[in-house]
């Protein structure tokens, strides 16, 4: 079966739904394919299942890109306040969690919905399991998929990156962009947690779940945001947030107490020992990871140098 349409959108993620949203608003006739059995997989895992759906802080320099005048260009057209906006249209609830993040108070599933609902609001119909299998241009894009032929004169591809395969994130998007001759910027991992070497993964793992506020630097970039020790390393905002300005070879520094004085109660004790250092920090992290972190590295004479 073939199907006309003004405009192809593969992909049904947050960028894809919204992408048809806005072009359906404008009196187009759209279609969004999509190979997995629902919309928006991802959404419905982020922010812990609760979806942070934006930031109101958001500002063009938080962007890695190669090209920094497009986040400018996309930011200037569609702010967090017009999506702020439509998730109050809604009525769904929502809180600011820390530094702008807006989260749903219920579930990440407010959102697929409002997705969806607007999808229909604005006449784009989405195809589900349609896994597609050719793409070719002549005068118009014709999509062969499982589900039979789509055409169009325009085609967006929202198919998303590769992280979590298991989401059934692939390369098809950079495969296609290929294909057309687009310029390609070489992927790397980013917003990723760190894997310690197993000496410091035995040291400090079986803490998983421990969190603490630090301030993670690395290439000129540094983060105050929450740390969180997991089953192999270290993740939390910091961490993934540091992790995209890191690149192989270079050091991170993490400050586990960021603008405060650890060692100012060691240094006015009369008596220097692990139980003055104890007591210091316990005032500031964790106690598990207070206690945790002397066993591995207290300096052998507690002299200033030292600290």
């Amino acid at each position: 079966m073939k199907r006309n349409f003004d405009t192809l959108v593969l992909g049904a993620g947050a960028a894809g739904l919204l992408c048809a949203i806005e072009a359906g608003k404008r009196g187009g006739r759209i279609a969004v394919l999509e190979h997995a059995d629902r919309v928006g997989k991802k959404i419905l895992i982020s922010g812990g299942g609760r979806c942070n759906f934006t930031n109101i802080y958001c500002q063009p320099e938080n962007f890695i890109s190669a090209n920094e005048h497009f986040a400018k260009s996309a930011l200037a057209r569609y702010t967090p306040a017009d999506f702020i906006a439509l998730v109050e249209k809604h009525r769904i609830p929502y809180h600011e969690k820390t530094l702008g993040q807006l989260f749903c108070d219920r579930s990440a599933e407010d959102i697929t919905e409002l997705l969806e609902s607007e999808c229909r609001a604005a006449r784009a119909q989405i195809f589900l399991q349609s896994r597609i299998r050719e793409v070719q241009r002549t005068t118009e894009f014709l999509v062969r998929t499982e589900a039979g032929e789509f055409r169009a004169p325009a085609l967006v591809v929202a198919t998303g990156g590769l992280s979590i395969p298991k989401m059934g994130a692939t390369p098809f998007g950079y495969q296609l962009a290929r294909q057309f001759g687009l310029k390609i910027v070489e992927t790397r991992p980013a917003l990723v947690p760190f894997v310690l070497a197993d000496k410091d993964r035995g040291r400090y793992c079986d803490l998983a779940g421990l969190s603490t506020e630090v301030l993670a630097r690395t290439n000129h970039h540094s983060f105050r945001e929450k740390m969180l020790i997991t089953h192999r390393g270290l993740s939390g905002p910091a961490i993934l947030q540091i992790s995209s300005y890191w690149e192989k070879g270079q050091s991170i520094q993490i400050d586990l107490a960021p603008q405060r004085e650890i060692t100012a109660v060691i240094r006015a004790s009369k008596v220097r020992s692990i139980g003055t250092a104890q007591k210091a920090f316990h005032g500031i992290l964790p106690k598990r990871l207070a206690e945790r972190w002397l066993e591995n590295h207290a300096p052998a004479t507690w002299t200033n140098d030292a600290l």
